[in-house]
């Protein structure tokens, strides 16, 4: 498949993910409801559109999908990054336990905000959230990279390892906040942990946007580095490319992503796994393609599971990290045992 006809289909698809986003849901909205509010009442012009449906187009969905189609373009960009800067397609932020670090730091920001923590919180209001989970995901990263740099050889298991190691660590300390939740807090951690785009506002659209947009717009700047990387350390320096100064701006750009988008939507996995696989495959490793249209892919998959999590169980609605999990756990699987495969056959 060539790039051109690849990027018209997944424009296609997002297109159509964000029209059904739009349109289904507890209040059916017609099609012509959507356009006639989209071309007018989004600027305040008189529609003749019922006042419930303005409200859940314009508080609810419309921020909502603008979110998760963000979030996901993010992740399978921080996907594509990571995995060209390891050269290794199973190195993805939210595996080798990038999102576990994030969403320690946020919990820790919501049990103990009012306590050990209120000089944090009162320090950046509301960016304390976005802030932390940014901390986290960024502290993790850098311990990866110092874990991968100290194991040249079987470098894909150790990553997977470190990273689940990181996840049950995280995991644990998560626990003990949890034990010293209050029964709010406790609710909302619950359901944020498993991923969900339910409770987005405009206000968390516009406190998270902006980290992952910047994101978003660098990420594909550090695509001619990434491909000259594949090559190895060595043609680097002879290119004059300093290794070392890539690294810590995509790691510093992969925490940014990952940070702000847990923050808000909670933990939502393997996005940054299948996408940038699956786009590689269909035009190969070059970053100058495959980061854009990673963030394509990855924003159209996530909105049309964030579609799915709303009619799967209506009228109630199934945390999406769930229907992502459903889809990598396999996939993930795949890759591991192909992965295998590939080293038996050197051996």
């Amino acid at each position: 498949m060539t790039t051109q006809s690849l990027t018209a289909l997944l424009i296609t698809l997002l297109t159509l993910a964000m029209i059904t986003s739009l349109s289904t849901g507890a209040v059916p909205i017609s099609g012509s409801d959507i356009w006639l509010w989209l071309s007018r009442g989004w600027l305040g012009q008189d529609t003749q559109l019922p006042h419930h449906i303005q409200i859940v187009l314009g508080d609810i969905r419309l921020p909502r999908l603008l979110m998760g189609a963000l979030i996901g373009a993010s992740l399978a960009m921080a996907g594509a990054s990571i995995q060209g800067l390891f050269r290794n397609p199973l190195a993805d932020p939210g595996l080798i336990g990038v999102s576990s670090g994030a969403a320690l730091a946020t919990l820790a920001v919501i049990v103990l905000g009012n306590t050990l923590l209120s000089g944090w919180m009162i320090r950046f209001g509301a960016f304390a959230l976005p802030l932390a989970a940014f901390g986290g995901a960024l502290a993790v990263t850098w311990l990866i990279y110092w874990i991968a740099r100290k194991t040249a050889d079987n470098r894909v298991t150790t990553l997977i390892l470190a990273g689940v190691a990181i996840t049950a660590f995280s995991g644990a300390v998560s626990g003990i906040l949890t034990y010293l939740a209050d029964d709010s807090q406790l609710r909302s951690f619950t359901f944020w942990s498993m991923g969900s785009l339910a409770s987005v506002t405009w206000r968390d659209l516009a406190i998270a946007s902006p980290w992952i947009v910047l994101a978003l717009v660098l990420f594909p700047l550090m695509a001619p580095a990434l491909n000259v990387m594949l090559m190895g350390d060595s043609v680097c320096e002879h290119l004059g490319i300093d290794a070392s100064q890539v690294r810590r701006r995509v790691f510093l750009l992969t925490a940014l992503a990952v940070g702000a988008g847990v923050s808000v939507a909670g933990m939502i996995g393997f996005i940054g796994l299948v996408i940038p696989h699956l786009i590689r495959l269909a035009i190969g490793p070059d970053h100058r393609a495959l980061i854009p249209l990673s963030g394509l892919a990855g924003a159209a998959l996530l909105v049309w599971a964030d579609v799915f999590a709303r009619l799967v169980v209506a009228p109630a609605e199934l945390p999406i990290g769930i229907i992502t999990s459903l889809i990598g756990g396999p996939f993930f699987l795949y890759l591991l045992m192909k992965q295998q495969d590939r080293s038996l056959q050197h051996d």
